[in-house]
This record gives C-alpha cells, structure tokens and sequence, in this order.
C-alpha cells in the first residue's frame, strides 16, 4: 500500500482530510451523509427507497481520488485534478481492505451513542455490503478497475459504480458493476463542453461512443442528470433522443446541491427545487416514454424506469 504523499502535495492531503475523507494512497473513503443519516436518524437514502440497499451498510470511496478528465462546474471538489493515473497503484484487495478499515475508523466516534443506535446496526455499518464507487474522481482511470468490482463481488459486496463516460474502451471490457451510472449533464456538445469542461480531445465523442455501447453492456444501467439551473434544464427533446440510444434501465434526474467547492463556480440560485427537477424529468420523459416511479423530495431527485414493477436489487 503507498502512501497518499507520493501522489498528492501536502495541501490537497491536508484539505481532503479537513473535509473528513480518509486518504491512503490514491484511493478514499468518506462517510456520505445519508449513511450518517441512516445510523443516527433512520433515515436511508434515496437509493435504498429506489434499489433497495442498505444505506447504513455503504462503503462511499474512490480508487481515483483527484484523478479525472473533466472539471465539471457542479463537481463539490476543487478542481485540482491529474488525468495521467501514475504507473506504481495499489492491488484492489489492499484497496478494499484498507478502505474496510478506514470506513471502521470514521465510525468509530458512534460507538458512545450505542444505546440510541442499537449494537446490531453498528455491527453491520462495520461490514458494509454496497460500495459505491463515486466518491471523487474517475474511477474507469484506475487501471484494475475491473479486478476491483470482481473483488468486491467476491466479497459479497454489491456495487454502484458512476462514470463521466470518457472511457468506452474501458466499459467495453471491464466486470460490470451490480449498477453501473453513466453521468449525462449535457444534450449538445457546447453544453457538454461549459458544463463538464473536459480536459480530453473528441470527449463529446467518447460520451457518445458509450451511450452507442450501453445497450449491449450486462448490468443494470443507469444514466444520471444532475439539473443545473440555468446551464442544462433546457433541450429535453435532445437528452431525451441520447438517453434512447442508451436505453438504460433508469434515468436518475438529481438536482444540483450548492454544497463544497462548486460554490466558488456556481450560485445559490443555479440549485433548482424539487418541482424544478420533476417539471425538467417530465418534459424529458415526454419524449421518452419511460415510467415515472418514484421521487425523493430530500435529495432532489426524480427516477423514471423503463418497466414497472419491482426494482430493488437481490442481496449478493
């Protein structure tokens, strides 16, 4: 296992961890705040509602932390990225084990409010099931991504994994995800270059190149709006045409949350309400006929779904 100050200068170690993210070598963990939410409160996040996993029991980590090709204006990091993975990385079992262990070290300050929270739910946040592979950075830049997924599957994990899409030569040919996300901001290649700003030639063509290879892909597929106002609630028809040549199982439109360091690059008034986000989902699947199944007014999102039915995920 290297350590993170081979790859990262001393001030982006030092905000990471300000931020409450425990860095070991490339990779991160943190605890999202629906995990939090769902130990202390009872109260899951929006992904449990739709898939059915556990929120308590979600590993959020990264095998790319700080490694991306874009610089998205709504990103909540700053934007100091590396886009060339360095040649010396970590196995994927050293990642899992360690990312396991530092997971258990950010819980460990709720082990005094074990009477409220219950022994057997602080137990099982000790051993996660999910991991959900987006915590910062492009996770298809790691080089044995594909080893990672069939390691954590081999460890009965479930996996979310969520890509910028630059990579079709990557998803052609890796493990597939138990979810695989496909991040879509953009519905023309002038709004795909102001709002994701790549720092890659012919990215727009990469994007497309993986919406052409989707449907052929073996998982469940998911492609990811987040709705910015005032920069993509627009152009319905034009999403809604790329999201058929993906043909994915569910669209996720999530609103933008004016959190982190998007701040210093978007405003307050660029995060739409929730009825802003269903009124932009409706007006995209008016041209796409998928089902309007469910909504999550706290996290902002509306998840329309090709079939009706049952969609939450069998436990590995």
């Amino acid at each position: 296992m290297h350590n993170a100050e081979e790859y990262f200068p001393q001030e982006l170690i030092a905000m990471f961890k300000r931020q409450q993210y425990k860095l070991f070598g490339h990779s991160a963990v943190k605890l999202c705040h629906w995990t939090k939410s769902a130990i202390y409160k009872g109260r899951p996040c929006y992904k449990q509602r739709f898939y059915g996993i556990q929120s308590h029991r979600c590993l959020q980590m990264t095998p790319s932390v700080s490694f991306c090709d874009q610089n998205c204006v709504f990103c909540w990091r700053p934007l100091t990225t590396f886009q060339k993975f360095p040649e010396k990385f970590d196995s994927p079992a050293e990642i899992i084990d360690e990312a396991v262990k530092q997971q258990r070290v950010l819980l460990s300050g709720y082990g005094e409010f074990k009477e409220q929270i219950g022994e057997k739910k602080l137990r099982e946040a000790s051993n996660p099931n999910n991991a959900a592979i987006s915590l910062s950075g492009e996770p298809t830049l790691y080089p044995k991504i594909s080893e990672l997924i069939k390691e954590f599957h081999k460890r009965h994990f479930t996996t979310f994994l969520v890509s910028n899409g630059l990579h079709p030569e990557v998803l052609s040919k890796m493990e597939m995800p138990t979810q695989l996300y496909i991040s879509l901001e953009a519905a023309s290649e002038e709004m795909h270059k102001r709002v994701n700003a790549p720092l890659v030639k012919g990215s727009w063509q990469l994007l497309n190149q993986t919406l052409e290879l989707l449907p052929s892909l073996k998982a469940r597929k998911a492609i990811r709006i987040t709705a910015i106002k005032g920069r993509n609630m627009s152009n319905e028809k034009e999403f809604a045409d790329l999201i058929e040549r993906a043909s994915p199982d569910f669209v996720e439109v999530k609103g933008y949350m004016f959190v982190g360091y998007s701040r210093k690059r978007l405003q307050m008034g660029n995060m739409p309400l929730h009825s802003d986000v269903m009124a932009f989902a409706e007006k995209i699947n008016k041209h796409l006929g998928y089902n309007l199944v469910d909504e999550s007014k706290p996290s902002r999102v509306v998840l329309l779904s090709k079939k009706k039915g049952n969609l939450k995920i069998k436990p590995s």
